[in-house]
């Protein structure tokens, strides 16, 4: 099979619903999804846990934004990851090749490349990504986000696991992604990364790349769960210091808001720490503009003054008693 013409796939973000951070043990049970593989554990740079694939099988169209038919039939990759024992993500993704073969072929022979779907005849790679990226809501087209969406259900229901008394309140993220191959000899590039503005909470993120051809797909998946992560942590902390109340009336409840940000969230950002390497200059494009480091920076430095104008402010309980005279 040919170097992948396209790979595409859709992350789903969210906290996970339980009060503490996980360990490891709890997360590797959380994760394990096959009995024949094992879960990746790892605490350098950060506690992570990652599932082994599980794959879908589909024979269905794909999304083109010029309306062609085109049938693709294989195996649908889907992953879940755990970061800190607090954000869970699950991933679904597929790559394709330029072209198939003129006739669907029997399922063996394509239950030997997973995480391929193979296009019956040819591949219009660049109207394929563009309708993939305008998020299809039809009915006969393959929809990740759906696999993706169940893979987090599953996990969540393991209620022997999680106790569903989170710290905060949040809403979760979906970024879906397309990426096609760079030219020969260029580094990696990011085309275009864009947020829904009718939701910046809950709103779909796209992202188109250009990759070299001989970055793995998973490594492609990787990169973008790590871009849905930070986006994740940086627009629920943001949305949470839009709401807290101003005034010394509010003091208790400006420490309710803010508590959490610091005990689950702020430790959580390091952009890139586990990114492939080729992949590096999409990180560099993401911190030039729109600036995600700034942008986080400001919003811790935001939590800080507020946390040490509560030090500083005394509390209403706290004052001393006035005595009036005759």
């Amino acid at each position: 099979m040919d170097a992948p013409a396209l790979v595409c796939g859709e992350v789903r973000t969210c906290l996970l619903p339980t009060r503490d951070a996980v360990g490891e043990r709890t997360a590797e049970r959380l994760l394990r999804l096959r009995p024949d593989e094992r879960v990746r554990l790892s605490r350098r740079p950060h506690p992570h846990a990652l599932s082994p694939d599980v794959l879908t099988g589909v024979d269905c169209r794909l999304p083109a934004a010029d309306g062609a038919k085109v049938r693709a039939v294989g195996a649908v990759a889907a992953r879940a990851a755990l970061t800190w024992g607090r954000v869970l993500q699950a991933t679904a993704y597929f790559s394709a090749p330029a072209g198939g073969p003129d006739r669907r072929r029997p399922w063996g022979y394509y239950l030997v490349r997973p995480g391929v779907l193979v296009p019956v005849g040819r591949l219009p790679q660049r109207s394929v990504a563009d309708g993939f990226l305008g998020d299809p809501h039809a009915p006969d087209l393959l929809d990740v986000g759906s696999i993706a969406e169940g893979l987090l259900a599953r996990i969540s229901r393991r209620h022997l696991l999680l106790d569903y008394d989170a710290p905060l309140r949040t809403v979760g993220t979906r970024l879906r992604w397309a990426a096609l191959p760079a030219p020969a000899g260029t580094p990696a590039r990011l085309v275009r990364f864009t947020v829904d503005d009718t939701d910046a909470a809950d709103g779909l993120r796209t992202a188109e790349l250009a990759v070299p051809g001989d970055v793995a797909p998973a490594a492609v998946a990787g990169f973008c769960e790590d871009l849905a992560l930070h986006d994740w942590v940086l627009t629920t902390v943001a949305h949470k210091l839009d709401g807290v109340p101003s005034g010394a009336a509010g003091q208790d409840a400006v420490l309710t808001a803010l508590r959490p940000l610091v005990e689950h969230l702020l430790h959580v950002w390091m952009p890139g720490a586990r990114v492939d390497p080729a992949l590096g200059p999409l990180w560099r494009t993401l911190e030039e503009r729109p600036g995600f480091t700034r942008q986080w920076e400001n919003l811790v430095q935001r939590v800080r003054d507020q946390m040490a104008l509560l030090a500083l402010r005394p509390r209403a309980d706290d004052a001393p008693a006035v005595r009036r005279t005759a």
